[in-house]
């Protein structure tokens, strides 16, 4: 009886004292806030781009974001002239595409630029990031903040984000004078549909990007169910007009292709803000773990590659370049080689890396198909009068995976490294020289590299389709 009476009391202290610690949490858009983005391509955001290329860094934890450093330190080393000027592939990127473990340094290198090529692999690649988040949980502010309803543990992995990012948000970035724009992914998860977190998206919400911490951008792509909390927006779209719907093709486009659909769909689910007050935000691989799905589907949406170019000034861009860095591992066991029952973590590791894969193998099936359309496209329309391609176009697409080690000892060490935060120093080494050496060896780029090397190909009548 005593035992029960102090369980009791004990109870009650404890919820007496749940904090009511609220986290940054998004504003509903001043008219100001809600003006136009701007529209121009490529590092500087010009409205005559001759090079558009844009980098995608898939999920995968510290795997992933080393990854992709190496990629980066690639791209550095790739230099050429081009228009009499001489430059690297590093400093074209204009759009750098990020989820989970990929958004983690795609907003580092959308911050810093070159600084990320050193800061990088010692503020987060070798650092306890997983001990930071341990400790600082188990804090006695944090575990008290943690009490909170409205304060989760990937709150405490955005706090912790923020010092790596400097407490940068997404409007310094439209700061910079010159630097590729961000894209980083979530999932919605009340839908399963991706939330990118650019400014369309934000109009939908009446909300301000600008206003958004790129931590917690990042906390919201990386929030692992289970392992993180899922994180909150407000939806504000009883707080102003409605902004129209994304623009799509043809009417016969729109009703034929359910990528459309599903586009439009997901759109006006955050209309009625009396359904969806709020929105509850999990790890962007569920959705999209390459961080291009939105990107392929918006081409297809607004009806063809040259629609997406409205903007562009007629005859301007030469070279369109994807670079997509896929840096899944493969399971941890094997499954299928025992007639036991697969455990909680057998399950969940299948889920993630073998199921979950099959959502990475389609949007590559998609790239594929779209690939092939949009060289098509191409041929016809470049040079043609109005027409935002000039008459040498050409269409690069490389994509990369941990698969294309090409050394089967290094490659089965590479697709073995765990997702997590923080992974070995020689992972880090190994996953650095392994992204590089597969972007290095892709067919695919070194046609790219021939191409920038070479004089432009003014009388060639082929779209160059690498893949």
């Amino acid at each position: 009886m005593r035992s029960s009476a102090l369980s009791v009391v004990l109870a009650a202290a404890l919820l007496a004292g749940c904090s009511t610690m609220r986290p940054w949490q998004n504003a509903a858009a001043s008219p100001a806030s809600m003006a136009p983005p701007v529209t121009g391509l490529g590092p500087d955001r010009s409205d005559r781009p001759s090079m558009v290329a844009a980098l995608t860094l898939s999920g995968g934890g510290a795997r992933a974001a080393a990854f992709g450093l190496g990629v980066l330190r690639e791209l550095k080393d790739t230099a050429f002239v081009w228009e009499g000027r001489q430059t690297t592939l590093f400093d074209e990127i204009g759009l750098v595409s990020g989820v989970s473990g990929g958004s983690i340094l795609a907003a580092h290198y959308a911050s810093f630029g070159d600084e990320t090529l050193s800061r990088f692999e010692p503020d987060f690649l070798l650092h306890d990031f997983d001990g930071d988040l341990i400790l600082g949980a188990l804090s006695p502010v944090r575990l008290h903040d943690l009490t909170s309803p409205w304060y989760g543990r990937s709150n405490v992995l955005a706090d912790r984000l923020d010092a790596l990012y400097q407490g940068r948000t997404f409007a310094d970035l439209a700061k910079r004078a010159r630097g590729p724009e961000l894209l980083v992914t979530a999932t919605d998860l009340t839908t399963g549909a991706p939330f990118e977190f650019n400014a369309e998206q934000f109009a939908l919400i009446c909300s301000d990007l600008g206003s958004v911490p790129l931590s917690f951008a990042v906390a919201a792509s990386s929030a692992v169910p289970l392992l993180l909390t899922p994180v909150t927006l407000r939806n504000h779209a009883g707080d102003c007009a409605h902004p129209p719907l994304p623009a799509t093709g043809n009417a016969v486009s729109a009703e034929a292709d359910y990528r459309t659909r599903m586009l439009e769909a997901s759109a006006e689910s955050y209309r009625d803000v009396r359904e969806r007050p709020f929105l509850h935000l999990v790890d962007g691989g569920l959705a999209d773990n390459l961080g291009m799905r939105g990107l392929l589907d918006r081409v297809v949406a607004t009806g063809s590659i040259q629609d997406s170019f409205r903007d562009v000034a007629p005859g301007s861009i030469r070279k369109l370049i994807l670079i997509a860095v896929n840096s899944e591992r493969d399971l941890a066991e094997r499954i299928d080689q025992s007639d036991r029952v697969p455990t909680t973590g057998q399950v969940m590791d299948a889920l993630l890396f073998g199921a979950g894969s099959r959502v990475t193998q389609m949007t590559l099936a998609m790239l594929d198909d779209d690939l092939r359309r949009w060289n098509q496209e191409l041929q016809r329309h470049r040079g043609a009068p109005g027409s935002p391609f000039a008459a040498d176009a050409e269409l690069h697409v490389i994509s990369i995976s941990l698969r294309d080690v090409p050394d089967p000892r290094r490659r089965r060490s590479a697709l073995q490294v765990p997702t997590a935060f923080t992974i070995a120093p020689s992972d880090v080494e190994l996953l650095q020289d392994a992204g590089r050496e597969a972007l290095r060896r892709s067919p695919a780029f070194q046609r790219l590299r021939q191409s920038l090397a070479g004089p432009a190909p003014c009388c060639n009548n082929s779209a160059t389709a690498p893949r």
